[in-house]
């Protein structure tokens, strides 16, 4: 993505434009900085390809309506490893546990799930979803949905 497209899109959203995705298609498709700036995340890995591990809505943010009724998810997917913003509304999160050739020495957690208010645009990710199996889950499936009419209003 271009300097330009990149501010094209943020004004967009900064004018009341959503902007939702899932997975790479958001948080690893463009390495400009505006665009990451934009979105409040950066995939930069995902240690241990496909492994079982476990999505937990915070419990804090229970009641927003993209998670609501949702409290953990069992998966077999990739985890991202993010760089992320800090004033994102995080919603969900997943924990890496140490691992015996991991590089952290204590279990670290991640954010998975996040919405965040750009101008009047709203902006939701989820780093959920590497293939179509991963919609099947019905919870994944939902606050995949909810997400995208959250941030479409």
């Amino acid at each position: 993505m271009s300097a330009e497209r990149a501010a094209n899109l943020d004004d967009a959203v900064r004018a009341g434009t959503g902007l939702a995705g899932w997975h790479g298609g958001i948080v690893a498709a463009f390495a400009e900085r505006r665009y990451q700036w934009l979105t409040g995340g950066w995939f930069t890995c995902h240690p241990g390809n496909f492994v079982p591990h476990t999505m937990t809505v915070r419990p804090e943010r229970a009641d927003h309506p993209i998670v609501t009724g949702i409290s953990t998810v069992d998966l077999c997917t990739e985890r991202y490893w993010m760089l992320a913003d800090p004033l994102n509304d995080v919603l969900a999160t997943i924990t890496f546990p140490v691992e015996p050739d991991g590089p952290w020495q204590e279990p670290v957690t991640h954010p998975a799930v996040w919405t965040r208010q750009w101008g009047a645009g709203r902006i939701f990710v989820s780093t959920v979803g590497h293939h179509l199996p991963d919609l099947d889950i019905p919870e994944i499936r939902q606050l995949t949905e909810r997400g995208l009419t959250w941030a479409a209003r």
